[in-house]
């Protein structure tokens, strides 16, 4: 039986990007061994996407290890930099299909493009190699939830970097408009977030048994975002999980643009995106200015829509809410 060993050591939404290759992989090659090698953190979503034989714990692709075979196939899904086909190198495969890089001109692959959505970037690369891939197989089958929060508001107020968090007063402002909606409403984040949770339930006088940030595993986090009316956060790996199961959402972006890493287009009837047009740093230390320009009214009128409501009066956001890849400010 043939390996074909995968490369994807990134977080969630990274991963969830990259389902559409990796089903695409197993269709082309369904007698092969397809082995994945992502965090180990992510195994239960791994699971839910039904099309890998194996997983490989890595963190880190100088972490990775692989004692099977050499493999027929590597692929990799990591990113333009080098370190990814160096390691993969190392597990003497027949073939490296890859984007190209400087530091092995001699391999070949198509040519990285910045702009380009994650989802059809992967995509590309697989139909560089005569694979076909549809871009629209991103469905995962929700989890089982163990405590339901079936039609609540979920809020997830975190993001993996600063410059992506939008500010928690403004969170609470929106929670607090949800309330007075009578939605019910939930706070999800992870452990080191578990104190700003409690900071937005206390500023808009939700109960501090609705804070579930840093109580949940991931497969938990994943059944209440499938089982949610609405889905409100930033460009986080929470947002690709509510992609993923169909879940409506208002979704804030900065710095990143939304034609990156948003939903796709033949998604978009679905999210409200809101993004200022003005892209930035990702990995800056301070919330990024064009984020700072998406203020509370916006939000609110977009998850006024997104719940069939009607929005604030006067700020004539009603009319674009349509429009999924909006600027604001």
């Amino acid at each position: 039986m043939a390996v074909v060993l995968v490369l994807r050591a990134r977080g969630l939404g990274d991963l969830l990007t990259a389902v559409p290759a990796l089903r695409a992989l197993r269709r082309a090659r369904p007698g092969d061994h397809i082995a994945l090698a992502a965090p180990h953190r992510l195994k239960s979503i791994v699971d839910l996407i039904a099309c890998v034989d194996e997983m490989v714990p890595v963190s880190d692709p100088v972490g990775l290890r692989w004692d099977g075979p050499a493999p027929a196939l590597a692929v990799n899904l990591h990113g333009p930099g080098a370190d990814g086909i160096v390691e993969l190198s190392r597990t003497a495969p027949d073939r490296i299909l890859t984007y190209r890089s400087p530091a092995f001109p001699d391999l070949p692959g198509p040519a990285w493009k910045p702009d380009m959505h994650d989802v059809d970037r992967w995509c590309h690369l697989l139909e560089s190699d005569g694979i076909a891939a549809d871009r629209r197989n991103l469905g995962l089958v929700p989890p089982v939830a163990t405590t339901s929060h079936r039609d609540a508001v979920v809020v997830h107020i975190g993001a993996g970097a600063a410059a992506r968090r939008w500010p928690a007063d403004r969170f609470a402002a929106v929670v607090r408009h949800l309330l007075v909606q009578d939605r019910e409403v939930v706070l999800t984040g992870d452990e080191s977030e578990r104190e700003t949770a409690f900071g937005v339930a206390s500023r808009a006088g939700l109960s501090p048994a609705r804070v579930l940030a840093g109580q949940q595993n991931l497969i938990e986090l994943a059944a209440t975002v499938a089982e949610a009316a609405l889905v409100v956060c930033g460009d986080t790996g929470v947002a690709h999980l509510a992609t993923a199961f169909g879940t409506r959402t208002v979704l804030l972006f900065g710095p990143n643009p939304p034609s990156r890493s948003g939903p796709p287009p033949h998604l978009l009837g679905r999210h409200a995106v809101l993004w200022a047009g003005q892209a930035g740093d990702p990995d800056a230390e301070d919330i990024d200015p064009g984020l700072l320009k998406i203020g509370v009214p916006e939000v609110v009128n977009a998850v006024d829509k997104q719940l069939r409501k009607r929005p604030w009066p006067g700020t004539g956001l009603d009319r674009r809410a349509q429009q999924a890849y909006r600027r604001v400010g």
